[in-house]
């Protein structure tokens, strides 16, 4: 059942009509909203993105975001600053003004040491955060979708919701306090939204 949705999807995107040019390039800035599966809190920053779409249903984009504080606000910062960097393609018709879109990606979110000392209990394997706070590379996925809305023929306001997965490091305590030692997945919601200018 789920193949044959998808498939139907797929022959609708493909056959759907479109006035817009074949060809564009857009770039935009945008803020940006990340939660962790591991922590509270939500982790704001800033973004921008370069999306190129060689057809009018089909795009390809790159995608940076700092988050320029430290996290998490309410307990020991663990990092200090974090960049994340992707690569994803959506893809949608675009509807008179509107664009829905499914928007699916990869790339990594580099987390920066903590800027003051963090103290931890000798244990092993150690908790997430102590590992977290020497700095480190994290694999990420991100699936979702988004609506972009042409506000002339050169601007749009774009909006963004996705699933953000995260590749936690190992040895450390995964869900349910079982120990990982290879690291694991968390899920996490991201939002991000903004506007740009297509060429």
């Amino acid at each position: 059942m789920t193949t044959r949705i998808a498939s139907f999807f797929v022959v609708v995107l493909l056959l759907s009509s479109s006035t817009a040019q074949a060809q564009s390039l857009d770039l935009g800035a945008h803020i940006v909203g990340a939660q962790w599966s591991e922590f509270d809190g939500t982790d704001l920053g800033i973004g921008a993105r370069l999306s190129w779409k060689p057809t009018p249903v089909i795009g390809l984009e790159g995608e940076f975001n700092w988050y320029p504080s430290e996290f998490p606000s309410d307990i020991p910062a663990f990092s200090g600053s974090r960049l994340e960097g992707l690569v994803a393609v959506t893809a949608g018709p675009r509807l008179d003004r509107i664009r829905p879109f499914v928007r699916a990606g990869g790339g990594f979110l580099r987390s920066s040491e903590a800027r003051e000392p963090f103290a931890c209990i000798a244990i092993f394997p150690p908790p997430l955060n102590c590992l977290m706070a020497a700095g480190d590379t994290l694999p990420t996925i991100e699936i979702g979708g988004g609506i972009e809305v042409s506000m002339s023929d050169r601007t749009f306001i774009r909006f963004d919701a996705v699933d953000r997965i995260l590749r936690y490091p190992g040895p450390t305590f995964g869900p349910a306090d079982e120990i990982s030692e290879d690291g694991f997945f968390g899920h996490a919601f991201k939002f991000t939204f903004g506007g740009g200018i297509r060429f």
